[in-house]
């Protein structure tokens, strides 16, 4: 073992990348690593190592290339980081990055090429110091290992002493089996951090064999560990199943590997079919709740966010495993299958879903989701397990991937770290401030938020100067303020009016309503006093108005004031037959349902769900959709979609429902067949799949069919990228989404919207509109997507019109070679951009094009006219683009200066020779002198 107390191997090259926009950092090379500790994040990528603060600034970088120098065997090599401009041949790609807090260091392991392992202890507040290296296998030996797992894991000794080691998860792939030279580690392995544990740093020796073999293939996705107990979670591929292991770190390491007990988790009756793509555990507890990402089409397209509840269950025989077991061979066991936990609530159903971030905030969880096509998608989720509406913070244009672990932010903790391929966005956990009025914060259903009676804003909580605040209740909600009436036998009436909020001691104890009615008195003077959430009213009049009596309800909490304006209505006058408007009416004037009429709130029901299996009563023909086109469009939108089915005459709006907790989207009809009917698909927040039916005049939905929300479409590049003055140059536009395009408009011109021509994902092409000017200038392109437009790169830059200069026609066998002369310039003009016809005798002939070649000067367009024996043509039409010129035969001056230059060119070298050799002969006269 090699100690390097104080090297220092910083290489401060180029200062990273770059911070990116909107809270962000690009780093050169992939993410393979990232870790947070107290106040700062850092990086491992295939070029460098970052350490940055906490908010993503750049606190200082190294390099990962190294020489490596070549010892007896492979693994007596040894690794020195070079500068960035030295020589080097070998650089290190890190598996495990771990901070160690307690111990104020760095732990990063990995591979070398031409080598083995390689682990160094660096100091946490500076990664160029390093403390420890050694050559040392620790982690995955290969250079790409996305299915190994690596962390800290403390074992209890005694009650006083802790020890701290790493534990290390690898997969393993019999196909594809590691480095054969190099010494190897077993599917789990318990590893030292200290020169004073037995065997040293690094070392996975201890007190026994302490290793976990694995029966078949086997692939890690996370790992942790609450209190004493250790979970890891992996993918069995032969089995299609999903394991849960725990462990128990106590007395050794021997003791805490032998403690092997496990489930299997199971989202289906038949407990296999699925895949684990991404995991959090969800702070407090207990019970230890903990949600996964599961893939459950056999792909990574349909995935599920799944709550279950991982308690440990420590009453099982330990070592009793199928999967695992702590023995050099796992085979001729005979062990009982695990037990199965199935799942508490699927949370959430979202395509491509790749990562998340559970997180406790008072009684609600958060869940934080990354998924493949660049969202991180926040969803909240109230004691009982009910969602909220699902809200997007951050979208990004393409179709990055979202990187399987998510972090919060370990000081403010009001931003999350979202990671990509090369680059990590800091995220805030919420945007309140955008909420204006104390509804809206309400309706946002964001627990981060509260409306701050001082501030008479939304705010977080702690920046809330005082406690007059208030936010949700611990319970999802649909309204702020409900009401509901009853009647009891004596036939006294009584309004109660709910408040469903919480609030800050300040605003309860300023806690009042006031009910006030144009007619007369409206409360018995001895009413009860409000009592949070509740107010209530004994009407002084038991026999309300037929037409109903308006009322305002004035509610003060703290410096907050809360209005509603209610219409009370004598809920056994709200007869007719039991359809669904019949019994909405009911449920909204605050009265209840009773099977099939309306009653009193205290004698039927209040869940408007029942409303929805009603009739609507109305003699109308049930609509159905068979299609809608386009279905698969950007998050713009898309304007003048065609909806086909059957009985669509009554139909008023399109619904879209992206999920079942949110307002959904309704877009009115603009023509109607009743076989089909023209709406425009309004933009959406999200990328993803939303459920669309049709509305009828009752406000009833029907027929079902989807519409796919994708990426923004992009544009990367122009072939050619030029185009003459006068327009109507073909170019194609390579990009990504660029289906979802309908037309292209040049800043020179921002009127005329070109369609385009063929379009496929990748490729579009279009033709260019003329210039009014003259010149060379450039031309900025934007791509129009419904009612957006959205502006390209790269730039067309605009040349002046071709000019063709003179032809030369000479007949060759039964065909007429005709040879066009053009000015060199910078179009790049092809021959397959221009059409040419020969005039003889006013009749008209197709030239066809057959080469192109250039000179310095010029570029000559070949092209011959068959079965024409007279060459004697008198003009040329030549069109390109929008425009055509014509090109008579050479003047007779033309000619003769033609044959002039020609005569020319041996005259000059005649008397460049003369003037040679007499220069020669007066410089050998000179010499003779």
């Amino acid at each position: 073992m090699i100690l390097l107390p104080g090297l220092l191997f910083i290489l401060w090259g180029e200062p990273a990348r770059c911070l990116a926009e909107g809270g962000g950092f690009d780093f050169y090379g992939e993410i393979r690593q990232y870790a947070v500790a107290t106040n700062m994040v850092y990086v491992a990528t295939e070029e460098k190592l970052y350490q940055l603060n906490h908010d993503l600034t750049l606190v200082r970088s190294v390099t990962q290339r190294g020489i490596i120098e070549s010892g007896e065997h492979v693994y007596d090599a040894q690794f020195h980081r070079v500068t960035e401009t030295d020589h080097w041949n070998t650089a290190f790609r890190v598996n495990v990055l771990l901070p160690f807090v307690e111990n104020a260091t760095l732990i990063s392991c990995g591979v070398i090429d031409r080598g083995c392992g390689v682990c160094e202890l660096l100091d946490l507040e500076d990664i160029s110091s390093v403390l420890h290296r050694e050559l040392f296998v620790v982690g995955p030996q290969r250079r790409n290992s996305s299915a190994s797992v690596g962390f800290l894991v403390n074992v209890e000794k005694t009650r006083t002493e802790t020890e701290t080691y790493i534990l290390t998860a690898i997969q393993k792939d019999k196909k594809n089996p590691e480095k054969i030279h190099c010494p190897s580690s077993e599917t789990m392995n318990l590893h030292n951090t200290n020169n004073n544990q037995v065997g040293l740093i690094f070392s996975y020796s201890g007190d026994g064999y302490n290793t976990i073999n694995a029966v078949d293939d086997v692939e890690f996705v996370d790992g942790f560990q609450l209190g004493s107990i250790i979970y890891l979670f992996s993918n069995l591929p032969k089995s299609n199943t999903v394991r849960l292991i725990w462990l128990e770190g106590k007395t050794s390491k021997i003791q805490t590997i032998r403690s092997l007990r496990g489930a299997t988790l199971s989202i289906s009756d038949g407990g296999g079919g699925s895949r684990l793509e991404a995991s959090s555990v969800v702070p407090g507890g207990p019970p230890v709740l903990w949600s996964g990402v599961f893939s459950v089409d056999g792909g990574r397209t349909n995935t599920e966010l799944v709550l279950f509840d991982i308690s440990p269950d420590l009453t099982g025989e330990k070592d009793k495993d199928p999967d695992f077991c702590t023995k050099s061979s796992c085979t001729d066991r005979i062990t009982p299958q695990p037990k199965t936990l199935k799942p508490k609530k699927v949370l959430f159903r979202q395509n491509y879903m790749t990562s998340v971030l559970a997180v406790r905030q008072k009684t609600w969880l958060v869940f934080f989701i990354g998924t493949g096509d660049g969202q991180l998608i926040k969803l909240a989720v109230d004691k009982n397990y009910h969602t909220t509406c699902p809200r997007v913070l951050y979208r990004a244009n393409d179709d990055r991937k979202v990187l399987p672990k998510m972090h919060l932010d370990p000081v403010d903790h009001k931003h999350v770290y979202v990671p990509f391929q090369k680059q990590i966005k800091r995220v805030a956990v919420s945007n309140c401030s955008t909420y204006t009025n104390v509804q809206d914060c309400w309706s946002a259903q964001d627990p981060y938020c509260v409306w701050c009676g001082s501030k008479r804003s939304c705010t977080f909580e702690d920046d809330c100067q005082d406690s007059d605040w208030l936010s949700i209740p611990d319970d999802s909600q649909q309204k702020m303020i409900s009401h509901k009436v009853v009647k009891d036998n004596t036939g006294q009436i009584t309004l109660t009016i709910q408040t469903h909020v919480t609030a800050g001691s300040e605003a309860l104890a300023n806690f009042a309503c006031q009910f006030s009615t144009s007619s007369s008195q409206l409360c018995i003077m001895n009413n009860a006093p409000p009592q949070f959430p509740q107010c209530t009213c004994i009407l002084t009049n038991s026999i309300l108005p037929a037409d109903g009596m308006h009322v305002t309800v004035m509610i003060r909490l703290g410096k907050t004031r809360l209005t509603e304006e209610l219409k009370l209505t004598n809920c056994d006058d709200i007869t007719g037959p039991p359809t669904s408007v019949l019994c909405r009416q009911c449920i909204e004037a605050g009265c209840g349902w009773n099977i099939n009429h309306c009653s009193w709130a205290n004698q039927g029901e209040r869940n408007d769900s029942l409303c929805q299996k009603l009739d609507s009563g109305m003699n109308i023909s049930r609509p159905e959709i068979s299609s809608i086109t386009p279905s698969v469009i950007s998050f713009y939108g898309k304007n003048h979609a065609v909806l086909s089915g059957l009985n669509l005459h009554d139909v008023t709006r399109v619904r879209l429902q992206a999920d079942m907790d949110c307002t959904p989207q309704e877009s009115p009809v603009w023509s109607n067949t009743g076989e089909s009917l023209t709406f425009h698909i309004p933009s959406a927040d999200n990328k993803g799949v939303v459920k669309v039916c049709v509305v009828l005049p009752d406000g009833s939905c029907h027929g079902s069919t989807t519409i796919t929300y994708r990426s923004s479409p992009s544009c990367t590049d122009f072939t050619p990228d030029t185009s003459w003055i006068s327009g109507k140059r073909e170019i194609t536009v390579t990009g990504s989404h660029l289906d979802f395009v309908e037309g292209v408009v040049h800043n020179h011109a921002p009127d005329e919207v070109r369609s385009p021509k063929s379009i496929n994902s990748q490729n579009l092409t279009y033709d260019t509109p003329a210039a009014k000017t003259n010149g060379v200038f450039m031309s900025h392109v934007s791509l129009k997507v419904a009612n957006q437009t959205l502006a390209c790169s790269p730039t067309i830059i605009y040349h002046p019109d071709p000019e063709f200069i003179s032809f030369t026609a000479v007949r060759t066998g039964d065909n007429v070679r005709v040879t066009i002369q053009k000015k060199a310039d910078k179009l790049n003009m092809k021959m397959t951009e221009i059409e040419v016809w020969g005039f003889l005798d006013e009749k008209q002939y197709r030239c066809i094009m057959e080469k192109l070649e250039s000179s310095n000067n010029t570029d000559s367009f070949t092209c011959e006219i068959p079965k024409q024996p007279d060459a004697k043509f008198q003009k040329l039409l030549i069109k390109f683009g929008d425009k055509t010129v014509t090109l008579g035969p050479p003047s007779l001056v033309h000619q003769v200066m033609l044959i002039l230059r020609i005569l020319l060119i041996p005259c000059v070298i005649f008397v460049l020779v003369i003037i040679c050799r007499w220069q020669k002969k007066l410089t050998d006269e000179m010499n003779n002198h």
